[in-house]
C-alpha cells in the first residue's frame, strides 16, 4: 500500500512507533476491497435457503420418494432445519421391506435414488458420495455448500411372524425368558437382594436417584446386564421424574438429556421406558428418540405401559435392536402369591412363544416370589437370559 509515514524517535526507554497514513490511491484500494467483501457476503446471504425453503424441498423429495416406492412404504420426515440452530438439517428416512434381496428389490432402490436425484437437481442441491452401512444407504444433500437434508434408505427383510417361537422349534429347554427388574436407584438394600438371587436378571436403573450410580456400577461389576430406565411422560396420575422425555422435545435436547442420564447409569447396554404412556404413543417423539439410541449403540425394550405405544415399531423402523414386554407385569399386585402366579404365566408364555420378556420391580413380594419360582424354570424347559439375547 502506498502511504506516508510519521515517525517518533525512540529513546532508551521507548519503542519506535510508525504510523502509516494512506494516500488517495491507498484509500481507493481499501474501499474497493471492502465493497467486494460486503458484496460477497450479501450475495452469500441472498443465496442461503431459509428454513421454510429447506422444509419445502424436503417435502418435495419425500413426495418424489413416495412416487417411486411400493404403496405402504414407511417414509419418515423430520423438519429440523432452524435459524435458531445453525447446522441442523432436515431428515428423510425411507424403509423398504422385502422378503429377500432380489434383483427386483435392487432395481426398486435404483428407481428411488433416481427419483430423489431428479428432485434434488430441480432444487439445485448437490450431494456427498452416498455412504453404505450394512442395510442402510445414507445420502447428504447440500445447497451452496451448506448441508440442508440427510436421506436414509433402509432395505430390510420382513421378519417372519413369531420368529422367537420358530427358533425354539417346539423343543423343551429352548424357550428363553428375560426378566427386567426396573425402578432401581433409591434402595441399595433392594439392589443387593436382587444381586444375591444369583440369576441372570437384567437390572434397569432410574437416573439421578440417591444410589443410581453405585447400583449401576455394582451391577456391572457383578456381571449383570444393565439398562437405563429412561423417564418418559405419562398420561396417568403418576409422580413424574424431575427430568423426562416429553412430546415436542427436539432431537438435540433428547440427546443432551440422554447423555446426562447415561453418565449417572454408566455401562448401560440399552434402555426401557419408565412410565411413558403419553411419550411412547407420540410418533414424532419416538422418531426423534430412536436415531439417538441407534447412534449410541443402545437397544430398546418397550415396557408397553399403553396399548397405544408406537415405540417398538419405531425402533424397528430406525434399525434399533429392540424387543417389548409380551407377558403381563409381574407385580401390579405386590403380593407374593399374585407375583408367583404372574411368574408362572411368564414361564408359560416363554414356552408357548419361544421367548418372553417380563418386567418386575424391587418389591419385597417380588423378590420372595422370584426366590420360590425361578429354581423351577429350568425343569419347566425355560432358560433365563439377559434381555439383549431377545432383541432383534
Amino acid at each position: 500500500m502506498t502511504g506516508q509515514t510519521d515517525a517518533v524517535q525512540s529513546s532508551p526507554h521507548c519503542f519506535r512507533i510508525e504510523i502509516t497514513r494512506p494516500t488517495s490511491l491507498g484509500l481507493l484500494r481499501i474501499c474497493f476491497l471492502l465493497t467486494a467483501l460486503f458484496s460477497g457476503c450479501k450475495k452469500s446471504e441472498e443465496n442461503r435457503l431459509t428454513p421454510a425453503q429447506v422444509h419445502q424441498i424436503t417435502r418435495e423429495l419425500a413426495a418424489a420418494a413416495s412416487s417411486a416406492v411400493p404403496a405402504g412404504t414407511a417414509i419418515k420426515l423430520r423438519q429440523s432445519a432452524s435459524s435458531r440452530q445453525p447446522g441442523e438439517t432436515d431428515y428423510l428416512r425411507i424403509l423398504l421391506k422385502n422378503d429377500s434381496p432380489t434383483d427386483a428389490d435392487r432395481a426398486a432402490v435404483a428407481r428411488l435414488i433416481q427419483s430423489l436425484d431428479a428432485a434434488a437437481t430441480r432444487n439445485h442441491l448437490t450431494q456427498d458420495p452416498p455412504a453404505q452401512t450394512g442395510e442402510m444407504l445414507r445420502i447428504k444433500f447440500q445447497h451452496g455448500g451448506e448441508p440442508v437434508l440427510e436421506v436414509e434408505i433402509v432395505t430390510r427383510a420382513t421378519p417372519a411372524p413369531n420368529a422367537g417361537a420358530k427358533d425354539s422349534g417346539g423343543k423343551a429347554g429352548n424357550a428363553r425368558l428375560a426378566i427386567i427388574i426396573d425402578d432401581l436407584g433409591s434402595d441399595r438394600a433392594a439392589a443387593e437382594a436382587i444381586f444375591a438371587l444369583g440369576y441372570p436378571l437384567t437390572i434397569s436403573v432410574l437416573p439421578n436417584h440417591d444410589h443410581s450410580l453405585e447400583i449401576a456400577e455394582e451391577a456391572h461389576r457383578r456381571g449383570f446386564q444393565l439398562m437405563l430406565h429412561l423417564p418418559m411422560q405419562s398420561l396417568a396420575n403418576e409422580t413424574p421424574e424431575p427430568q423426562e422425555l416429553h412430546p415436542g422435545m427436539p432431537a438435540r435436547e433428547i440427546a443432551t438429556l440422554l447423555d446426562q442420564f447415561l453418565q449417572n447409569v454408566p455401562d448401560a447396554a440399552g434402555v426401557n421406558n419408565h412410565q411413558g404412556s403419553q411419550a411412547t404413543a407420540d410418533g414424532a417423539l419416538m422418531d426423534e428418540l430412536m436415531p439417538v439410541l441407534r447412534d449410541r449403540h443402545l437397544f430398546y425394550v418397550d415396557s408397553r405401559t399403553t396399548a397405544a405405544t408406537v415405540a417398538y415399531d419405531t425402533a424397528q423402523d430406525f434399525g434399533v435392536p429392540s424387543a417389548f414386554r409380551n407377558v403381563p407385569f409381574l407385580d401390579d399386585v405386590a403380593e407374593a402369591a399374585a407375583v408367583r402366579k404372574q411368574l408362572e404365566l411368564a414361564l408359560r408364555g416363554a414356552r408357548e412363544k419361544g421367548e418372553a420378556v417380563a418386567i418386575g420391580h424391587p418389591h419385597a413380594a417380588t423378590l420372595q416370589a422370584l426366590r420360590e419360582v425361578l429354581p423351577k424354570a429350568q425343569a419347566q424347559g425355560v432358560r433365563l437370559v439377559p434381555v439383549s439375547e431377545l432383541v432383534h
